[in-house]
């Protein structure tokens, strides 16, 4: 396969819910408006750190698209989708953007806090 070299984002990030790398700058979100099939979704104009899968054809709500399914570099894990193409004139300024799918992408205010409640060395020795 290959060396994976990963770019880290300065600033609020949006990251993969399974590995935690890095996948797009909040600056760089367009719209917080989209659905996907499995619930709600963003608009990027930009991604890192994805591998984007081969073209196809899909009838969106919004019509008809060539999109390419993205995929964590890091863990493989599909995460969104790029729009290659908009068949519909009004749809044209999503091309080259990306979506992530808010169930699968964690931003950088998210957080996960581990307390160990264990009784350590120390406390058992105050007892």
């Amino acid at each position: 396969m290959g060396r994976i070299f990963v770019v880290d984002l300065e600033g609020r990030t949006y990251k993969c819910k399974f590995c935690k790398t890095h996948l797009a700058l909040a600056d760089n979100l367009v719209s917080r408006t989209f659905q996907s099939r499995r619930g709600k979704a963003y608009l990027f104009s930009n991604a890192v750190n994805i591998s984007v899968g081969p073209r196809e054809d899909r009838m969106m709500l919004s019509g008809m698209h060539t999109v390419a399914d993205i995929y964590c570099c890091c863990c493989g894990q599909i995460v969104g989708w790029k729009y290659e193409a908009a068949h519909v004139k009004s749809q044209k300024y999503k091309e080259g953007k990306f979506v992530l799918e808010r169930g699968r992408i964690m931003d950088g205010l998210d957080s996960e806090f581990y307390i160990d409640t264990r009784p350590s060395m120390s406390d058992a020795e105050d007892a």
